[in-house]
């Protein structure tokens, strides 16, 4: 029995990718789960997104919202906007609403991770707001809590994250997730991949 675990983001300029990538690396280390990376639709322009010296999209795949259904469980990525997910997310979101009427969603474990600009621009409150995007859908959400262990209590280097979920700072765009932010994204989607799988034999079993 295969858990299907989706990683589904949105990257400007590549911090919340990088996150995204070890958070699959995490969730494909558990034996019997599947991982996949997915991005959302881009909705600005190439022309505004090249005076905002955004990068090449990478080629990860467009996800599209009903293809979330197959999904066993879901991990959402975004850069924060003034402490809420970005538009950009929240547009796809938005587009869920056949997925609502119908609660295809359900009962399916998410989690979130996120990257801001700076220590206080949103780590907490980005996923605070998002919660209610999957308490809607009656999605189960997952944090990470302090399952991390040492690495949440460490006050010596900047690091992004929280209880909530992996994170990491951006500062001025020039700033790469450290060691330890790519360590807590692994460990993300470990843990997640973890819970998901056994959700998954558990109502399989009923």
């Amino acid at each position: 029995m295969v858990t299907k675990v989706y990683i589904v983001y949105y990257s400007m300029y590549g911090h919340v990718e990088k996150l995204a990538e070890e958070i699959k690396k995490g969730a494909a280390s558990v034996e019997g789960v599947e991982a996949k990376l997915w991005q959302v639709p881009e909705t600005l322009s190439q022309e505004v997104l090249g005076k905002m010296g955004a990068p090449p999209k990478s080629d990860v795949p467009i996800i599209t919202p009903n293809e979330l259904t197959d999904a066993d469980g879901l991990l959402f990525g975004f850069p924060t906007r003034f402490g809420l997910m970005a538009a950009q997310f929240k547009a796809f979101m938005d587009a869920t609403g056949g997925l609502w009427r119908s609660q295809a969603l359900a009962g399916k474990p998410a989690g979130m991770f996120y990257s801001t600009g700076s220590q206080g621009g949103g780590q907490e409150t980005t996923a605070l707001t998002s919660i209610t995007q999957l308490v809607h859908h009656g999605m189960i959400f997952v944090p990470i809590g302090y399952t991390f262990g040492a690495g949440m209590f460490e006050m010596e280097k900047v690091k992004g994250g929280s209880p909530y979920g992996a994170g990491t700072l951006a500062g001025d765009g020039s700033r790469q997730p450290s060691d330890l932010e790519l360590a807590q994204a692994f460990h993300q989607g470990k843990y997640f991949a973890g819970i998901a799988k056994r959700l998954k034999e558990s109502s399989s079993s009923e």
